[in-house]
Parts: C-alpha cells; sequence; structure tokens
C-alpha cells in the first residue's frame, strides 16, 4: 500500500471519520511506532498504528452493507444500558459503523460501512441524499396531510420549518414519504405537528439501494458496481 495521511487512514480502516480523526490525532490518542502521532504525518501498512492503545488494521476493501433493523434494536456503540445494539446482531468479521439512525421503536434499511469517509459524506444534510420511509399513523389521514407535509412542516420545538419533500398516501393510515435531509426525529416531529402520531415507520431505501427481500436482523453485501455508486454520488473518489 502507497502512504497516505495518517487520518485517511484511519478512516480508511473503519476507525472514524478524517475529521474524527484529525481531532484523535491532535488530543494525543494516536501513536506511531510507539510514538504519540503528529497532524499531516504519511504513515503506511508497515507502521504499527494504535488508538487509545488498539491496534489499527491496514485498510482492506471497502465494505458496505444493507441491513434490516429490526424493531427494538438501537443504533448506539456506546450506549451500555442498550439491551440490543446494531453490533449484536450485525456479526461481520470487520468492524462496520453505520450512517444515519433509526430510533429503536423503528426499523428499516441501515447502511454500514468500514470506510467513515463514506459515512460522513452519507450523512451530510446539505448533500441532499433521498431516504424513502413507510409511515403508518394513529388516524385517518385527511385530504390535506400530504400537500401540507411535503411543502415543509414548522418545528416550534427546533425553530426550522422541514425542506419540503414527496409524500404519497398509501391506505387510510398509511403513507409514503422521501426525506433529504436529517433532522432527528423528523417524520414523527412532522406529523405530530400536523396533529398525528406515528404508529409504525419503516426505511425502505437510502440513496440508491433499497431494503430488497432483506428480512428483519438480516444483512447483505453490496457489490462493486453499488459501492462505487455511492462513492461517486457522494462526491468522494473511492479509496484512491
Amino acid at each position: 500500500m502507497e502512504r497516505m495521511r495518517l487520518n485517511k487512514y484511519l478512516a480508511h480502516s473503519g476507525v472514524c471519520s478524517r475529521r474524527d480523526a484529525d481531532k484523535l490525532i491532535a488530543g494525543g490518542a494516536v501513536a506511531v511506532n510507539g510514538q504519540p502521532a503528529e497532524p499531516g504525518m504519511q504513515v503506511s501498512e508497515q507502521d504499527e498504528i494504535q488508538v487509545r492503545g488498539k491496534k489499527v488494521h491496514a485498510p482492506g476493501k471497502t465494505v458496505v452493507l444493507a441491513f434490516y433493523k429490526p424493531a427494538g434494536v438501537t443504533c448506539t456503540e456506546r450506549d451500555p444500558h442498550a439491551e440490543t445494539k446494531v453490533s449484536d446482531v450485525v456479526k461481520y468479521p470487520e468492524r462496520v459503523t453505520y450512517a444515519g439512525r433509526l430510533d429503536k421503536d423503528s426499523e428499516g434499511l441501515l447502511l454500514l460501512s468500514n470506510d467513515g469517509d463514506l459515512i460522513q459524506a452519507m450523512m451530510r444534510g446539505v448533500n441532499c441524499h433521498e431516504k424513502e420511509y413507510l409511515v403508518q399513523v394513529d388516524r385517518e389521514i385527511g385530504a390535506d396531510f400530504a400537500e401540507r407535509m411535503a411543502r415543509g412542516v414548522y418545528l416550534k420545538e427546533l425553530g426550522l420549518t422541514t425542506r419540503e419533500c414527496t409524500v404519497e398516501k398509501t391506505g387510510k393510515y398509511t403513507f409514503r414519504i422521501v426525506l433529504t435531509q436529517g433532522v432527528n426525529r423528523q417524520i414523527k416531529r412532522m406529523c405530530m405537528a400536523c396533529g398525528y402520531t406515528v404508529t409504525g415507520l419503516k426505511r425502505v431505501r437510502v440513496m440508491h439501494v433499497t431494503l430488497g427481500e432483506l428480512k428483519p436482523g438480516e444483512y447483505r453485501e453490496l457489490g462493486s458496481a453499488d459501492v462505487e455508486r455511492l462513492y461517486r454520488d457522494c462526491g468522494l473518489t473511492g479509496k484512491g
């Protein structure tokens, strides 16, 4: 492997994003060959790199998993009180982290990868990546509901109006929505502002990747064409 900047090495090893890697390096949490790392230094797979005393393995190929998160599984890596975490369900031999959260009581598609830069690019709201959901609410959907949701809803508790989106009524109590931003608990907040309570939520698509035939708790590894498209759509050039 050619030499590369240490923050890029850590990102491609699945440790974190480049930005977070810079913070770890500046905070003295990273060592190279037993010595404190310096910002901007170049490394290769011949160097021994440790983060908080744990050895970091050299970057391999980029892995992206499509995972069907079941309801009841918590999107967290650090909460010791979570009954079931994503890492408890996805038993992949490499460390992978997820792009974007789903609430504990929500289900559906999570994308996981060992490339921190790709994770950060997929999560970045300014990139307007599409995320599609199927939603059920507690009472019959009114005639003006879809239009009101689609044009943006003012969320008083956050002091913002949501970005315009696509909303389609699919049943008496159900609708499909496509978002391009990532406000915390956005759909639930939008529905509450319109007088509805979400009783079921499933994410079925992130960018071009769909849930497909996955069942709760299952995952599949994306092929090279899908991974290359994710890099391209995120404005990244890949691992080089």
